[in-house]
């Protein structure tokens, strides 16, 4: 069998052709058992995120033409609607793009770590689904392995490139006990939400989420055991914060410098780490005149980001050496899996001749001939029948001239230092 890779991403197609080849959680097993019915895949799995959906497939006597073409009758579009934005990899390469893929290496954000969870559970929904085989178990637990190799040898997930997880390890700068600290997010946008999740990963205490539409606010502090309050209530719960991170679409400042002063008196004058990340602002610059807060903007929070970057494509590189060396030591098990079948055969072969050889044997000891002269026997037959056949191959090769077969069966044997 083949593998092979059927794909569109971020880098290859908008959204709008994106969000047309994606396949809702729940029909992913009937898509999976569709996809071997009609394209005659024999194993499968289905990866769909908002920024790639694609196909990992090991395939016989199936083209990639044949899964393109299921990929766009399944979601009613034409060829000519898809094919322009496919890409497609077979074989060495198609391991070589999962194992990238699953390291952070091909996502819009460099040395993400949400896709291996993506990835995780595309295996588990077609493990349930029953369209794993040998062939792709082991290339999925290949991938989680150096995935795991690559994060834990590499600093690619150490460094922050995006504003919100920017924010998140300034806080583990400033606070090295989250699980003790209070955050409050103002406003529930997506840098809101990615620095919940990030806080929420990292154990951070409680979470305060304030927003103008507390339905909203509720909703998502739902997902992260927090809770919501309006943006009338700020003033009343900002003392209980040592971490304030505002990300809004307000044309005003929202927190002013007498809302923060009075917070910070009725801390005690605790430190209060404050990150600014709206535009326009969300807090008074004044704020950052103020003992004891510590005020970030996202001006500030470029730097930090550039270093990051920098770094995540120093450790990439690093990645990619790591996962040339695991796509050989792959591509090397996937060529052994050739060889299987012959070595059954030779050693079903093998078998029948000790079979006949210890049936000989034993008759002998029937008829009362000496122990001793039958295990000669016994010793003489299996030598001559297994080496003959061999034997007569390579005299056969000498004979014409077929010095490369003679060499295979040097190494083959094992017969290069007695000769």
């Amino acid at each position: 069998m083949r593998l092979l890779a059927v794909g569109i991403n971020h880098k290859t197609a908008p959204i709008e052709i994106r969000e047309r080849v994606a396949f809702a959680p729940d029909r992913l097993p009937e898509a999976l058992h569709d996809l071997r019915a009609r394209s005659r895949v024999e194993e499968a799995a289905i990866l769909s995120t908002c920024n790639r959906t694609e196909l990992m497939c090991c395939v016989k006597d199936t083209t990639a033409d044949e899964v393109v073409t299921w990929l766009g009758d399944y979601h009613r579009l034409r060829k000519d609607q898809v094919t322009p934005y496919i890409y497609l990899h077979p074989e060495q390469n198609a391991v070589r793009h999962m194992l990238r893929v699953a390291s952070g290496l091909d996502s819009m954000i460099l040395g993400e770590p949400q896709i291996l969870g993506q990835i995780k559970t595309a295996y588990a929904t077609a493990m349930q689904a029953g369209t794993v085989g040998t062939l792709l178990g082991r290339l999925f637990q290949h991938t989680f392995s150096v995935a795991k190799q690559v994060r834990t040898d590499t600093a690619i997930g150490s460094s922050p490139v995006s504003v919100a997880f920017a924010a998140v390890s300034l806080a583990k700068q400033i606070f090295d006990d989250l699980p003790q600290r209070t955050v409050m997010l103002i406003g529930a946008g997506e840098t809101i939400e990615l620095a919940a999740r990030h806080l929420h990963e990292n154990g951070i205490g409680r979470i305060i989420i304030a927003n103008r539409t507390v339905e909203k606010a509720h909703a998502l502090a739902s997902n992260f055991n927090g809770y919501a309050i309006e943006l009338s209530e700020i003033p009343a719960h900002l003392a209980e914060a040592d971490i304030v991170i505002s990300s809004t679409a307000s044309p005003l400042p929202i927190l002013g410098k007498g809302a923060v002063e009075s917070a910070i008196k009725a801390r005690k004058h605790r430190p209060m780490l404050m990150v600014d990340i709206a535009v326009p602002r969300d807090i008074e610059t004044e704020v950052g005149e103020l003992r004891d807060v510590y005020l970030y903007t996202v001006d500030d929070l470029q730097e930090i980001i550039q270093e990051g970057l920098k770094s995540r494509q120093e450790a990439a590189k690093q990645a990619e050496e790591i996962i040339d060396t695991q796509v050989t030591r792959f591509m090397g098990w996937m060529q052994s899996l050739d060889s299987v079948s012959t070595i059954r055969a030779y050693r079903e072969q093998a078998e029948r001749v000790r079979d006949e050889e210890i049936e000989k044997a034993r008759r002998m000891l029937e008829r009362g001939m000496p122990a001793a002269e039958v295990l000669q026997s016994l010793a003489r037959g299996l030598t001559n029948k297994l080496t003959h056949t061999p034997s007569a191959q390579m005299k056969q090769a000498g004979f014409d001239g077929r010095n490369e077969l003679l060499d295979a069966a040097r190494e083959l044997f094992d017969l290069k230092k007695h000769i």
